[in-house]
């Protein structure tokens, strides 16, 4: 073989991967067409770390948001990366969404997030007395991150582990052999060939295409996947918040919600915008919706006083006919091959759970 694992993908899943798979000694080759590492995906986030509040009992995103969390506190600190907790506001706005909150507080300890106490309304209008609301769930462990110091430090821990790193390099061919897998793989404009014992699809928006490339893999195990874009708009002039400020979740998302960057920026965000092919353009039209539902939780929000700031795209992943809600991960009892394992539909809580993830990854791949 010419490397033992190949890890399609090098935003923060799969620089993670890699870095953890490199701990074991394996030699890794990391490729991605873009021109540098954590462009897409990773650069389009809102850098929350989150706690773990949301997610189905037992599912993977419930199980790893909780220990990537806690991985990756461990890890800023370890490698002097700012991050800080300034915590997090779920807010009520009547009392129908109040008793939502009951339901969201059983469902976080679930989760084994047990640090969640309720606020009444005039407790939360001593923390943040710009903020509108009947009752709120605090969440002191959901903090924030510099992600891009995030994704330097792993690419730095990755590469001093051995980890060789190909951008601008697209997989464009698979095919199974009796012992691992032969690659065509195009970069500047010449194709190659190469042979991995291993392969780990962490090609994020990608990543149910690249499912698609091997040869012979049954076609009711290839995921498709849809995209919805998330439009954020920034707060011009000084944070009115100390907390990031989150309504009650709505379906199909969080709802529009306050996040806080390191600086003391705000931003608001994301919508959900179903978009037929990959545009990282706001949408400035989708304004008017953000003034609407962010004056449900801070009447006090001026005209105006909203710019577009950047858009990001979620993978929404069909498999089997189904909406996946979870994190999907493909491998061998899937379809069938050895050694090759599709992580699709890493959306949030993407970054937080990485680590963890990536530590799943690595015993779940590695020969035994």
């Amino acid at each position: 073989m010419d490397v033992g694992t190949v890890v399609v993908g090098a935003g923060v899943v799969g620089l993670a991967v890699a870095r953890a798979l490199a701990c074991g000694s394996d030699d890794v080759l990391v490729i991605d067409e873009a021109a540098d590492v954590g462009t897409i995906t990773t650069a389009r986030n809102s850098e929350v770390i989150h706690a773990g509040i949301y997610y189905a009992r037992d599912s993977l995103k419930a199980r790893l948001c909780v220990l990537g969390r806690d991985a990756l506190y461990r890890y800023c600190e370890a490698r002097g990366i700012a991050c800080a907790k300034p915590g997090k506001l779920i807010v009520a706005t009547s009392e129908q969404q109040r008793m939502q909150l009951v339901l969201i507080g059983e469902r976080a300890a679930a989760n084994g997030v047990r640090d969640l106490h309720l606020l009444e309304a005039d407790e939360l209008r001593e923390r943040e007395p710009q903020v509108s609301g009947t009752a709120a769930i605090i969440s002191p462990s959901t903090g924030i991150v510099d992600s891009h110091a995030f994704v330097q430090m792993l690419l730095q821990d990755a590469c001093s582990r051995g980890v060789d790193i190909a951008l601008r390099c697209r997989l464009v061919a698979a095919r199974a052999l009796r012992q691992g897998y032969e690659l065509g793989i195009e970069q500047a404009g010449e194709l190659e060939r190469l042979t991995a014992a291993r392969v780990i699809n962490a090609a994020g928006l990608g990543a149910c295409q690249v499912a698609a490339l091997l040869r012979e893999r049954p076609a009711h195990s290839v995921p498709s996947a849809r995209f919805a874009r998330g439009n954020y708009f920034g707060l011009s002039g000084a944070s009115p918040f100390s907390h990031l400020i989150y309504p009650v979740p709505e379906p199909g998302g969080l709802g529009i919600h306050a996040t806080l960057d390191l600086a003391g920026a705000v931003r608001f965000g994301p919508d959900v915008e179903w978009i037929d092919h990959i545009d990282h353009v706001v949408n400035e039209k989708r304004s008017a919706a953000f003034y609407l539902a962010i004056r449900r939780y801070w009447p006090g929000l001026k005209d105006g006083a909203l710019h577009p700031d950047y858009a990001g795209i979620r993978p929404k992943v069909f498999y089997r006919g189904a909406l996946v809600e979870d994190f999907l991960v493909l491998g061998e009892a899937d379809h069938g091959h050895i050694g090759w394992l599709d992580l699709c539909g890493i959306e949030s809580p993407g970054l937080t759970a990485s680590l963890a993830l990536a530590q799943w990854v690595a015993a779940a791949i590695r020969p035994r």
